[in-house]
């Protein structure tokens, strides 16, 4: 998205007449929270879990601006040009974009070839700006962060707004063309916005949130309601001296606004059904009451919202923007931030900006000013300085080095994406889990009606069990007792791949269990689940909750899921390590103050037992390898031996 064009209204001044000249420089302040928004939800999404909203306050901000220099160019000349705008677009965001794919790119030629799947795809569509399309065929959620996240998938916005770019000329022209009266295009341009957001609450789907969240149809609303304030408020005939009543409403209107963005910045969680059913859109008419106080220069938002920081972020907030993915997830890939999130969330930023920076001194300024026509003058004078004085360009040979990977990468890209041997692994013991489970769902309610009886048996001596439970006793370091227990004991079992990865242990140790696990599954889908099972009378008395690892749990998720199960059950939580994620430690926080919250929960702590022990993983340091799902499995049933021996 085209959220910095850092200075970009000061191309409305050089078209603004005589006496009417004025940078806006509150719109700064508005793109530093925009952008603050998203790299903080990007970097601690339970922190703000709204941040991803800073997108449509970018949208808002570009529709009001890019329509109120049209409609002032018109008003000086009454004419466009097309062409000089879409020279100005090019210059200011292509050769920051270009830098970033091609810099990605190599990078993951060289070291995550992982990633190379649809690169070349990737690459070609946000080149012509059709990324979001191709994210709603091809990409993750925007939402699932540990499942192979791609440093691509934040561009989506900025095709949304480079098919605005390509279309805008010839809609403004038009519209004040046929349209005497601005107020009715103003009026045209909300309704379609209005549409639009219907059209998101209509094609939304909890199960795949891609459709709405990338689609130009569904997004467009938040640009639509910029462009239709600029129809109804342009800055350029907004009268300074006003009443000080007026001033007072501008200020509290615009006050109001902005306190009420930052609180749904905190509240509002992406995956939530109200947020695609009207919250966003009513969020970004916020945005647009913000972004028209701001514009008014007889409101005092405009010098509230400036500051030299401000500036300074506002002016680099596209690229920022552009490299804040990148390197996150090449930094993730390379360090455990699990331990020590802040830290490492302070160094990622730091590098942001300094990458932010180098390209904003080498490459997004000098090229926006650069004069293409002698292009064909420069490369000659280049080609015909002596090798040394060449190779002394580095500029010249970086672009050509980023251009050969590039290529590189185009030509190794696989025909399609390869499971990795762990998916493999986890795809096969999810079947056979399914498999497993209705002779579980069965053997569950004989199980339940042994339980009396089991409490009052003595310890098992280990000579008396069969060859056959011995080896498997010794396998899972468990006693007699332990095992023959753990067979006798109904349990159901809810989390994501790391149970699916263990569940073939799990239901070798506790026969009559259920397992109901997915790939990426989050908190928010487990109560539905879990609700499910229990219709299904799948709910045994004992529930064993393995999420965690692919994001944050809230507490009101971690209540959820406490009541889905009910208190006549015993809740067994494990809790996660992942010590590749910043959520880690609030996650294991979280499960520990529920177990305190509540009598029938109980935390297994799977992240104290395994955290110093990483030849127990695959190399994600995630997945527990066999050797480590056997000290997993092993304590899962020595937790829930101890806890129903209490009783």
């Amino acid at each position: 998205m085209d959220q910095s064009y850092t200075r970009v209204s000061r191309e409305f001044i050089r078209a603004q007449r005589a006496g009417k000249r004025r940078y806006i420089t509150g719109f700064d302040g508005i793109r530093t929270l925009a952008v603050l928004g998203v790299i903080i939800y990007h970097l601690a999404p339970s922190t703000l879990q709204g941040g991803y909203l800073g997108v449509p306050i970018f949208f808002v901000v570009s529709g009001y601006l890019i329509t109120y220099l049209l409609i002032q160019e018109w008003d000086s000349t009454h004419s466009i040009n097309i062409l000089g705008f879409y020279g100005r677009r090019l210059k200011r965001l292509y050769p920051a974009l270009v830098t970033m794919l091609l810099g990605t790119t190599a990078y993951i030629t060289l070291f995550q070839r992982n990633l190379l799947a649809n690169i070349r795809g990737t690459v070609l569509t946000n080149m012509i700006y059709g990324y979001n399309w191709f994210e709603i065929k091809h990409g993750q959620s925007y939402f699932d962060r540990f499942s192979g996240e791609s440093p691509f998938t934040h561009l989506w916005s900025l095709s949304i707004e480079g098919q605005f770019y390509l279309v805008w000329p010839f809609v403004v022209l038009a519209l004040l063309l046929f349209l005497r009266k601005r107020a009715r295009a103003a009026a045209i341009l909300l309704g379609i916005a209005i549409f639009s957001a219907i059209l998101m609450a209509i094609l939304y789907d909890p199960a795949n949130t891609n459709r709405v969240y990338y689609g130009t149809d569904t997004r467009m609303f938040a640009i639509l309601i910029g462009t239709a304030m600029a129809f109804l408020w342009p800055a350029h005939k907004l009268n300074a001296n006003v009443t000080p009543a007026h001033r007072l409403i501008l200020d509290i209107a615009g006050g109001l606004s902005l306190l009420t963005l930052v609180y749904m910045f905190f509240t509002m969680n992406g995956q939530a059904a109200s947020t695609y059913r009207g919250g966003m859109f009513w969020f970004t008419v916020l945005s647009g009451i913000l972004v028209g106080t701001v514009a008014h220069p007889g409101s005092d938002l405009n010098r509230v919202l400036s500051n030299p920081i401000f500036s300074y972020v506002g002016q680099r907030s596209y690229g920022i923007y552009l490299y804040q993915f990148p390197v996150m997830i090449f930094y993730e890939s390379r360090i455990n931030i699990g331990n020590h999130p802040l830290f490492n969330s302070l160094v990622e930023v730091a590098l942001i900006m300094l990458v932010t920076e180098v390209s904003y001194r080498w490459i997004e300024n000098p090229l926006r000013h650069y004069h293409y026509g002698q292009l064909t003058n420069d490369v000659r004078t280049y080609l015909q300085q002596p090798g040394a004085h060449r190779l002394a360009n580095s500029l010249g040979v970086v672009a050509a080095l980023l251009f050969g990977l590039t290529a590189v990468g185009f030509v190794q890209q696989p025909a399609a994406a390869k499971p990795t041997a762990l998916q493999q692994t986890i795809t096969a013991r999810q079947a056979a889990a399914k498999k497993k489970n209705e002779a579980a769902a069965k053997k569950q309610k004989a199980l339940a009606k042994q339980a009396s009886k089991l409490k009052h048996d003595k310890a098992v001596a280990f000579s008396k069990m069969s060859a056959a439970n011995q080896k498997t006793a010794k396998y899972y370091f468990l006693t007699a007792d332990e095992l023959l227990t753990s067979q006798q004991t109904p349990l159901t079992a809810v989390g994501d791949s790391v149970l699916l990865d263990d569940s073939g242990d799990l239901q070798k140790i506790f026969p009559g269990a259920v397992v109901d696990g997915a790939v990426g599954r989050q908190a928010d889908a487990v109560p539905g689940i879990l609700n499910s099972l229990s219709q299904r009378g799948q709910l045994a008395k004992n529930v064993l909750i393995n999420i965690g690892t692919n994001g944050y749990v809230t507490p009101d998720q971690a209540d959820q899921i406490v009541h889905a199960i009910g208190p006549d059950h015993q809740i067994f939580w494990v809790t996660a390590h992942v010590p590749t994620r910043e959520w880690q430690n609030s996650v294991n926080s979280r499960i520990a103050k529920t177990a305190d919250k509540y009598k029938n929960v109980h935390v297994i702590d799977w992240y104290a037992k395994a955290k110093n022990h990483t030849s127990w993983f695959v190399s994600d340091h995630v997945h527990p390898n066999d050797h480590g799902n056997r000290y997993y499995t092993s304590l899962i049933a020595k937790s829930i031996y101890q806890q129903t021996h209490k009783h």
